[in-house]
């Protein structure tokens, strides 16, 4: 089975995310290429892995999500044995969050 990043067209889309430096900008990008729909669900898989993460249970997971318990336990299993993107994406945007609301004096 041929990985979906070989193909041409996949490439294109991550390089094309890669290349987004602003969040405005991510916005405005995502609401021409996805529908309503396909953002929340893409912004709601998001919240159950950081959830997941956090060790919350599958009930609150759901109840706040919406998500279905299969797409829960999906979603679980990426964070186990995936490629071990949530995992990165996580720690940078921590990462990010953090610098972001550093002083001067903690960055010494």
């Amino acid at each position: 089975m041929m990985n979906v990043w070989q193909k041409d067209l996949p490439q294109q889309l991550s390089l094309t995310l890669a290349s987004i430096a602003d969040e405005k900008t991510m916005q405005l990008f995502l609401t021409d290429v996805l529908t309503q729909k396909e953002i929340i669900e893409i912004s709601s898989r998001l919240e159950a892995a950081l959830m997941l993460q956090a060790g919350e249970k599958y009930e609150d997971i759901i109840r706040k999500t919406r998500l279905s318990t299969r797409t829960v336990a999906r979603i679980r299993e990426w964070l186990k044995n995936g490629s071990g993107g949530y995992r990165i994406v996580f720690e940078a945007a921590n990462c990010k969050e953090h610098s972001q609301h550093m002083s001067p004096a903690d960055a010494e």
